[in-house]
């Protein structure tokens, strides 16, 4: 038995091989897990519980079955999908925590997290998220017609990667779209919890950061899946490939 973690997978409609693959994997493995849990941005874009993606739907479904054969599932909010709340929630029968969110994995005290606060170096999106996770900006954009979210959500989506080409060509993707150190540092030094679980910044891996502390990166699920599964004897960081 497994606790499993996964993240980024950034469901979306023009990608429904990876919708197929997530329900391959909740529909197997999964049901043998002790926990599952979903470190953000499970879908492209998410305008609110009344969002009428396919995917959305799919995922729900999915989701319930494995609660219902008695698999927990958890949730915490990304940065595509920060408004996703409790109407959604319900119907996928998962719970969201807060984040970050402190668990006992067997025994071990470990820190879960999307990921995006660690990356301090890109100030103009720490500016953004500050604004997005105010209550009452998220009251005002869901007060509004669907057709006004979902265009909203289009132009939010074609700015981030004009961005992110910008920041390509001057050279700076590497850094400013990861993790800034002293950050991670200071996450650690803050909760005194020496092990840490987080993705957003799609670069999958196992980092000794010092001092007995170790952090580990989910992957992303645009090319392949991919999990981490932590049971009593340590943990595993795998792709899942998307042939069957």
């Amino acid at each position: 038995m497994a606790t499993y973690f996964i993240s980024d997978l950034h469901l979306d409609p023009e990608r429904p091989e990876i919708t197929e693959l997530f329900g391959r994997f909740i529909d197997g493995e999964a049901r043998g897990a002790d926990a599952l849990y979903i470190l953000g941005d499970l879908f492209e874009a998410w305008v609110g519980d009344d969002d009428p993606s396919p995917a959305g739907a799919l995922v729900a479904t999915k989701l319930r079955e494995l609660h219902d054969s008695g698999v927990p599932v958890s949730f915490i909010r990304g940065n595509r999908d920060f408004l996703l709340h409790d109407d959604y929630a319900r119907r996928a029968g998962m719970a969201i925590l807060p984040d970050p969110a402190v668990i006992d994995l067997y025994g071990t005290p470990t820190l879960v997290l999307h990921g995006d606060t660690l990356c301090t170096d890109d100030a103009a999106y720490q500016q953004f998220r500050a604004q997005t996770r105010d209550p009452r900006w998220q009251a005002q954009f869901l007060a509004q017609p669907l057709p006004a979210r979902l265009a909203f959500a289009a132009q939010a989506r074609a700015a981030s990667k004009a961005r992110y080409g910008e920041l390509v060509s001057n050279g700076m993707a590497e850094t400013i779209g990861d993790v800034a150190p002293d950050a991670v540092q200071a996450m650690f030094a803050r909760t005194g919890i020496r092990r840490m679980i987080h993705g957003h910044t799609h670069r999958p891996a196992i980092h000794d950061e010092g001092g007995g502390n170790t952090r580990i990166v989910l992957g992303d699920w645009y090319e392949q899946g991919s999990v981490l599964r932590v049971d009593r004897d340590g943990f595993t960081l795998d792709a899942l490939p998307l042939a069957t």
